[in-house]
């Protein structure tokens, strides 16, 4: 199995020892994305919905990095600290994404790195 790192400038760096992005076959697994903005690298502060849009805006440009868009995105799965944040990241979704949406799970956790209350991975399907 041969995988290919993605990585950009324009998405914040790992924080630990992962990549943004890896490619295998016609998948692209990209990392789960927090509120960093990528050009300060500070974290977004301000309500769910600007967070949940800087974590989509990480996602896109980790795709454009790998030649895609976000809609060829098949699969994200979202992590919140609080469900009753659910329906305003729907409506940052539908910013986005159009349909046909990716299948999606969101599951609500204890906590996330540095304290945000959003955190987003990505699957990328490709042609190859």
């Amino acid at each position: 199995m041969s995988k290919e790192i993605i990585s950009t400038n324009n998405a914040p760096q790992a924080i630990g020892p992962y990549s943004q992005a890896v490619k295998t076959g016609n998948l692209i697994f990209i990392s789960g994305q927090i509120p960093l903005n990528p050009k300060t690298g500070d974290l977004v502060n301000g309500s769910i919905e600007d967070e949940a849009d800087q974590v989509m805006q990480n996602i896109s440009s980790i795709c454009e990095a790998a030649g895609h868009t976000l809609e060829d995105v098949v699969k994200i799965t979202i992590f919140l600290t609080d469900l009753g944040n659910f329906a305003t990241v729907n409506e940052v979704m539908t910013k986005h994404f159009s349909e046909p949406y990716p299948a999606r799970a969101t599951i609500e956790v204890s906590g996330l790195p540095l304290g945000v209350n959003v955190e987003i991975e990505a699957i990328v399907g490709t042609d190859g």
